[in-house]
């Protein structure tokens, strides 16, 4: 199966990348990129090729792309794969607003071609684990959900990450959708209701969006989760953050961690104390998954849809934060 990436704005397009070259039956087809010099040095350093543009990688007819461009890029790489009747995993956020992310899936839904969100919490062995005994009843009705996704400022990795125009936002926008996402798939259950606020105390000299964030969401089902979504992690903590939920049931309590399968390597003064993960490779499971959706003309576990309505939840966040009030969704 032929893949090709489009775009390395996103940092994770690197972790993909090599993944690829990794499994079985994949070639990592080519690269492209609107940033040439960039789209050079990694087509150099993967050993694969790198097409001038967009339509000229799309015109060689992978079977699949990886859509890893900046936010507000992610609807004209997707339809132009659609066009081509190219299989689409985009990065998440789906998009940054709602028209453009359900032009997104109309295209690729016209085009009969697979598309993904890239949710790989769906894939985390241990978020797995928690959704296995929900589904088995472990902990009978659960009664709220205290969530955090927390990171650095991602500023020094990709600097497009605290530009609006490019990001569709700032903490708010990058770190709530994984939760929105991993809460609707435990539940069972669409969020109805938002309440945010958002701040700008941390790095307020440094980037005009904000940096923390607070969600109260409630669900059709009546379940109430809280979701700290905030750039909150010292440049130098050991990674990006984390993403971790505590379920509140009938039958008890439960916490889990998606990124505790680490181990802690300390440095010497020059170094600082980084994480190595030893675990099951989420990511990994979800291009897996993506293989998979494409050789059996099947669905992907996480889809455009998916992708949709955690945007949906974003969205209204920030018309909450604005308003000081709590905002409906459309059921």
């Amino acid at each position: 199966m032929k893949l090709a990436i489009l775009s390395f704005a996103h940092h994770h397009a690197e972790a993909y990348a090599q993944i690829l070259q990794t499994m079985s039956g994949v070639d990592l087809f080519g690269v492209a990129d609107a940033d040439a010099d960039r789209g050079r040095y990694f087509a150099e350093r993967l050993h694969t090729r790198y097409f001038p543009s967009y339509a000229a990688l799309l015109h060689e007819k992978p079977d699949g792309v990886l859509v890893c461009s900046e936010n507000a890029g992610h609807r004209e790489l997707v339809e132009m794969a659609a066009d081509a009747g190219v299989h689409v995993l985009c990065e998440k956020p789906l998009a940054t607003t709602l028209d453009d992310a359900q032009s997104m899936i109309d295209a690729c839904r016209r085009a009969n071609v697979v598309l993904m969100t890239a949710f790989p919490m769906r894939f985390s062995a241990p978020l797995l684990e928690v959704q296995t005994l929900l589904e088995q009843d472990g902990l009978g009705q659960i009664y709220a959900c205290n969530t955090t996704n927390q990171g650095q400022l991602p500023l020094d990795h990709r600097a497009w990450f605290v530009d609006k125009r490019l990001a569709g936002g700032g903490a708010v926008m990058d770190h709530t959708v994984h939760l929105v996402d991993v809460l609707r798939w435990y539940l069972q259950s669409e969020v109805v209701e938002v309440y945010a606020a958002t701040n700008h105390i941390i790095h307020r000299s440094t980037v005009s969006v904000e940096t923390g964030g607070l969600l109260l969401l409630t669900f059709a089902n009546g379940v109430f989760a809280t979701i700290d979504c905030s750039w909150s992690r010292p440049a130098r903590y050991p990674t990006w953050g984390g993403l971790a939920l505590k379920l509140i049931g009938e039958r008890g309590v439960i916490n889990v961690d998606a990124f505790r399968q680490t181990m802690a390597v300390h440095g010497n003064v020059r170094q600082h104390t980084r994480w190595m993960y030893w675990g099951s490779d989420a990511n990994r499971a979800m291009l897996e998954d993506f293989v998979l959706a494409i050789q059996q003309g099947r669905s992907p576990r996480v889809r455009g849809e998916d992708g949709y309505r955690a945007l949906e939840v974003v969205l209204a966040a920030y018309e909450s934060a604005e308003k000081g009030a709590p905002v409906r969704l459309a059921e």
